[in-house]
């Protein structure tokens, strides 16, 4: 069929640290502050290069149709800005909860384009890349270029940062949060005043969407209840994950171990520099 990419190609997670509400602009978007970090977790793709132009998904992603799949959507988008007339078999290994805050679509999408830019001999710029992300989602760009930063805009105006990277305890509610229902919320927060990088590393990293989900999620708030008795729970993104930063990986385990059972957890580092990369 053609030539296959090697080893599988990383789509890591992302947690949001701090996450603020603006304003709406006028396409209905809203005006972010926010701060992306890397996770050593993530899902895994797979692709083969074809001959024909063909763009065809091998793995089925359960509830997700073909046309709407973000991977393909990727390969096609580049396909169409790049002229390529090259193909791909294309092979998505789920790891990361749907509706779960960790960019996980967004991830896939961008190790899309990254691999697909090699493998097809694209030869297109990271600036390129993630101009073409953006077409896909506002959070594609921070994973296109591959290093923790702070986001403004519709959060994809990013200045890179160099952040501690602890151990996090991630807890993975049984629901999945629906980030356009969060943001159309009458009760979300949307005038928040804009904070400095300086701010945020003196501790303002509150999230604006925290008590529009509790409210109506009670999994992410039972969640964050439980994690807040055993450390600092917080929400990325709309959730639904909630997460806790520790210094030492034997401390987030210590707690992994107590979670109740039924509830999804996973211990994981976080990390500055994209394992993309």
């Amino acid at each position: 069929m053609g030539e296959r990419s090697g080893e599988p190609w990383p789509a890591p997670a992302k947690l949001n640290l701090m996450l603020r509400v603006l304003g709406r602009r006028a396409d209905g978007y809203h005006r972010l502050q926010t701060v992306f970090q890397f996770i050593d977790r993530g899902d895994r793709l797979s692709f083969e290069v074809r001959k024909d132009g063909r763009i065809l998904r091998s793995s089925d992603l359960p509830g997700v149709p073909e046309a709407s799949d973000l991977t393909v959507r990727a390969a096609r988008l580049l396909q169409e800005r790049s002229g390529c007339g090259l193909g791909a078999d294309l092979h998505l290994e789920k790891r990361l909860p749907v509706g779960g805050g960790l960019g996980g679509g967004s991830s896939d999408a961008a190790t899309t384009l990254v691999a697909l830019n090699r493998l097809w001999g694209t030869g297109l710029a990271t600036d390129r890349l993630a101009e073409i992300g953006l077409a896909l989602g506002a959070d594609v760009p921070v994973f296109v270029r591959g290093l923790a930063a702070w986001g403004e805009g519709v959060g994809e105006h990013l200045t890179p940062l160099d952040l501690p990277q602890p151990w996090y305890l991630v807890l993975v509610p049984e629901c999945a949060v629906s980030t356009a229902a969060v943001f159309a919320d009458r009760d979300l927060t949307r005038n928040s005043t804009a904070i400095t990088i300086a701010d945020f590393v003196s501790g303002d990293d509150g999230n604006d969407c925290l008590e529009v989900v509790r409210r109506r999620y009670p999994p992410v708030a039972e969640a964050l209840d439980w994690l807040s008795q055993h450390a600092r729970g917080r929400l990325t993104g709309t959730g639904a994950c909630v997460f806790a930063a520790f210094a030492e990986e034997v401390a987030a385990c210590a707690v992994l171990d107590r979670v109740p059972p039924g509830t999804g957890a996973f211990v994981a580092r976080g990390v500055n520099r994209s394992p993309l990369l």
